[in-house]
């Protein structure tokens, strides 16, 4: 394979290896330079809620086609027949940029929620206990056990003990498990920003504290989540197609103003809109910065894409307000209603 790469084009491959632990899920990612031609296409597996630790090894080739940066308010718009998805792109970039102090389990989501339990994990008697504790927090975790004290549910309260501003409970009522459809032996991450859960099964021996706070840290997504090695997993698996940015200097003597608002404006499109933080002063944020053709000297800015089809739009901000923020998302989603409502126009006239 050469080793040839163009001028305005990244291609790399990463090869995951089902016995090695690192930091995403739990897995060793090897990243391999590649050449211009190298179009092996996106072979990334669809997400499965219940995380296996000792999957086959797999091939996942992806490629970016990064542009030249533009000064001033930039817009792009993208087809949906490129090869790579944005995010999985900015992942790729995040994975080969990442600092090994962020596989190691460290939290670094933008969340404000409250300092955790005196009890952890609270007991979770009943469901309606249960219900109201998930009902509680952004982000709860409940494991569930037939027995208190096994060896699963050791492991369990280290890693609680791990993370002490997420609250974790514990049940081994017949009636919770069966009414969250839950095997034993299971942690269950609930987030309300997307309405979504993730399952662990601790049965496999090889799951430890490390694994499962590994886990947690890369599945818990909040209104606003800071983008980085370890939550980019769950960001790629959220529910949510359309997700804003805000990239700004987390260093700026304004950056608690700018949160407040955009914490503020989440609340507004909680369930529609993904909120994302990127810090331009990592490193590994640099290219994601210039894929949208922006400058350090330009930000704060925000960019808004959809998913399915890598729509995207990005704004300049002399300040972070909650009209301005509100204002460019509404205008985002009324545009992506006027692009649905255009192929039920075109059939109606066809049948006149």
């Amino acid at each position: 394979m050469s080793s040839a790469v163009g001028e305005n084009t990244l291609v790399v491959a990463l090869v995951r290896f089902s016995k090695a632990a690192a930091c995403a899920a739990g897995r060793s990612w090897v990243l391999i330079s590649g050449a211009e031609g190298f179009t092996l296409g996106q072979l990334l597996p669809s997400h499965h809620p219940r995380i296996d630790f000792g999957s086959p090894q797999r091939l996942t080739c992806l490629s970016l086609r990064r542009e030249s940066e533009q000064g001033g308010v930039a817009r792009r718009e993208q087809s949906s027949t490129m090869g790579t998805p944005l995010f999985l792109s900015l992942f790729v970039i995040l994975l080969s940029r990442g600092s090994p102090a962020a596989c190691a389990g460290d939290n670094s989501s933008a969340s404000h929620g409250t300092a955790g339990t005196s009890e952890k994990p609270i007991a979770l008697n009943n469901i309606v206990d249960a219900e109201a504790f998930i009902s509680s927090e952004e982000v709860t975790v409940i494991g569930f056990f037939q027995e208190p004290e096994s060896q699963e549910a050791s492991r369990f309260r280290l890693a609680a003990d791990r993370i002490p501003e997420v609250p974790f409970g514990l049940s081994t009522s017949p009636d919770v498990l069966s009414h969250y459809g839950a095997a034993a032996n299971t942690v269950t991450l609930f987030r309300r920003v997307d309405n979504a859960r993730r399952d662990l099964d601790l049965n496999n021996k090889d799951i430890d504290a490390e694994k499962i706070t590994r886990f947690i840290r890369m599945n818990e997504l909040r209104l606003v989540t800071e983008y980085n090695p370890v939550t980019a997993v769950g960001v790629m698996q959220s529910s949510l197609q359309l997700h804003l940015l805000l990239l700004t200097d987390k260093m700026s003597p304004k950056h608690s103003e700018r949160m407040s608002s955009y914490r503020a404006a989440a609340e507004l499109f909680k369930d529609k809109i993904l909120f994302i933080l990127i810090d331009s002063n990592l490193q590994s944020n640099e290219h994601t910065v210039s894929y949208f053709r922006l400058k350090k000297s330009q930000l704060p800015a925000l960019a808004i894409f959809h998913a399915p089809d890598e729509e995207q739009d990005v704004l300049t901000l002399d300040e972070v307000s909650i009209e301005r923020i509100q204002d460019f998302c509404n205008r985002f989603l009324q545009r992506m209603q006027e692009k649905e409502d255009k192929p039920e126009e075109k059939v109606l006239n066809e049948e006149l």
